[in-house]
């Protein structure tokens, strides 16, 4: 994915530049803080995204969109500003988005997963790259995180890949995901988050990383580029990776990341 990002403000700039570096690592992200240098770029290559501030020092960042959409008619332009004023004017010209300032993940996030125009996907040749180390993320292989309806869905892979490819029971994973014990009700979300969980892998392109059992799942490793199974192998680079935070946002991770912490 590349990624052109207009703001004459160098913190402007710097602020969202690392917003997107978080949530699409890998990619190809330009930052201009001039109309006229964005053009010079975009004449170079072709860009899948424009984040664009409106109030430009040398030039209305409305009528840069025009310029750049005349290059490429398909890039989808996110417009960024402190003022509401610009929302009409902005979507007369098909924009994909418009954030207002300050600029945050989550509103970022909302805008990249709502694209007017859909980015094309080439062939997957690589592994689901997983994050274990500090907060539990999963990529593909250009950088793109994967798409869950349930936040639970995400939170049973992660405990898949902690369990480092042995079978684990719906009784189990409902013990981890709840707490408690299990119920109709439970047993009725727990299939809802399965598939949940493998179409957003074959969306992705990847239904090869699961094994499933009658009432049993597992993944398998060797399909996962993971920092966690790197460091395990202790694979070169890999072991000063880890700084004494494993899968933070799950609290059943602490007894992996106490044995993680004794040996490192």
């Amino acid at each position: 994915m590349k990624i052109l990002v207009v703001d004459d403000e160098k913190i402007a700039l710097d602020h969202i530049l690392s917003i997107l570096e978080r949530l699409i690592p890998g990619s190809l992200t330009v930052g201009c803080r001039s109309g006229e240098h964005a053009l010079e770029e975009m004449q170079k290559q072709q860009f899948d995204i424009a984040f664009l501030d409106i109030s430009l020092r040398d030039m209305d960042g409305i009528e840069l969109a025009k310029k750049l959409k005349m290059i490429n008619h398909q890039l989808n332009i996110i417009f960024t500003t402190g003022y509401g004023s610009y929302a009409g004017e902005a979507f007369s010209l098909h924009a994909s988005g418009y954030i207002m300032k300050p600029l945050t993940d989550e509103k970022v996030r909302r805008e990249l997963e709502d694209l007017r125009h859909p980015i094309a996907k080439t062939p997957r040749t690589g592994k689901l790259r997983v994050q274990a180390f500090g907060n539990f993320e999963v990529y593909d292989e250009n950088g793109i995180p994967l798409s869950f309806q349930y936040s639970k869905s995400k939170e049973m892979l992660a405990y898949l890949i902690d369990r480092c490819g042995a079978f684990c029971t719906n009784g189990e994973i409902m013990g981890i995901l709840w707490g408690d014990e299990a119920s109709d009700r439970k047993r009725s979300y727990l299939k809802n988050l399965r598939t949940d969980l493998n179409q957003a892998l074959e969306k992705a392109g990847y239904d090869n990383i699961l094994i499933r059992r009658r009432g049993m799942i597992a993944v398998i490793p060797e399909s996962l580029d993971c920092d966690y199974y790197l460091w395990l192998k202790g694979v070169p680079g890999a072991i000063n990776s880890y700084r004494g935070e494993y899968m933070t946002q799950y609290s059943w991770s602490e007894f992996t990341n106490s044995q993680l912490d004794r040996t490192h």
